[in-house]
């Protein structure tokens, strides 16, 4: 059996993604290191199949790119070269390149290196794999790691997972049932108004939900303002561990398109993904759980990527009536209800 380094350098959301392609190559390999970015460390420790993690900032792929020296990719090389790596696979979304960090592994002496490419790699890959259509992310990935000959054991069910038990949230959480309305995003286009998540939280406690919002110690002057006197406020309480925690335990999450949402689905949580169109839902919805999008995704930043939004007053979110999200959070709280699609629900 072999060692094998699985890389996937960006925020946190991407690394939860690549967990069924982990699982993949760990019920064959002897042993999986995860390589990621400072930025999706935290979610790497929390998937099963990870024996150990290496983090290393990626000047290509970093949302805050370090200056390029050659000491940096040298030291790099070196960390890769005494772990004595059989096999590598280069984890990308579509818009990012294998190659450089391909070159580096080279240089480390990893022997083979599979990455979906649609450049043309040279001696860089021993798998150039090719991707046809525009699946979910997920499955993107796990057909790179499929490619490579490593398939998901028959019991798993290919959704996203976390390592349980996850810490306990009940000193957080208290009893009783609760909807979580996490509103923050790391990418701004992706985020609805605070005044907008603030009626929302309103009117789902209008609703009779306990209503429990969260977010990051840099997010708490918009979390304060989203719960204001109607929920619980949680906002930089809680590790990326014990947030999981809290959103395993909801009925429903309200999130935008941001790594937690991702992190409700791999807690097993229906999630009302709050989806501005800047990609495409179809690849980047919450996956392997019941999921309604709300959000115009006809709207004129679609496909843009657009990190900062394009057009005023941010109506592909701002323009979602709130009850909208009551209704959706009612449907997908009710014991064995399907919808229709994991993309379904369209407003706007």
């Amino acid at each position: 059996m072999t060692r094998v380094l699985i890389a996937r350098q960006d925020n946190l959301g991407d690394v939860l993604l690549a967990g069924p392609c982990i699982r993949a190559v760990a019920a064959h390999a002897a042993h999986v290191t995860l390589l990621t970015g400072p930025h999706g460390r935290a979610a790497g420790e929390l998937l099963p199949g990870v024996d150990d993690l290496i983090t290393w900032r990626a000047p290509w792929i970093d949302p805050e790119p370090p200056p390029v020296t050659a000491a940096d990719p040298g030291a790099f090389v070196e960390l890769v070269k005494a772990r004595t790596f059989d096999q590598a696979l280069i984890l990308t979304s579509s818009h990012q390149s294998p190659l450089p960090l391909a070159l580096l592994l080279r240089l480390a002496g990893v022997p083979w290196i599979g990455a979906v490419s649609e450049d043309h790699p040279g001696s860089l890959l021993d798998l150039r794999h090719r991707v046809d259509g525009d699946p979910p992310e997920p499955v993107r990935m796990l057909s790179l790691a499929e490619a490579a000959g490593f398939t998901l054991p028959p019991d798993d069910h290919g959704a996203l997972a976390l390592r349980r038990p996850l810490p306990s949230a009940a000193r957080l959480t208290g009893g009783g049932r609760y909807v979580v309305v996490h509103p923050g995003a790391s990418v701004p286009a992706r985020q609805p108004s605070a005044e907008w998540s603030h009626r929302v939280v309103r009117a789902l406690a209008a609703d009779g939900h306990r209503v429990l919002v969260t977010g990051s110690p840099s997010e708490l002057p918009l979390t304060q303002a989203v719960a204001g006197r109607s929920a619980v406020h949680l906002g930089g309480r809680t590790s990326l561990a014990e947030l999981a925690s809290v959103l395993s335990g909801a009925q429903v999450v309200v999130a935008p398109d941001t790594g937690p949402a991702h992190l409700a689905a791999a807690a097993g949580t229906p999630v009302v993904s709050l989806f501005a169109p800047v990609v495409p839902a179809a690849r980047w919805a919450p996956y392997g759980v019941p999921v309604a999008v709300l959000g115009d995704q006809h709207a004129r930043c679609r496909d843009s990527r657009a990190r900062v939004c394009p057009v005023p007053g941010h109506p592909c979110l701002d323009a979602v009536d709130p009850a909208d999200v009551c209704r959706a959070v009612t449907e997908l709280a009710l014991p064995g209800f399907v919808p229709r699609s994991e993309v379904q629900h369209q407003a706007g």
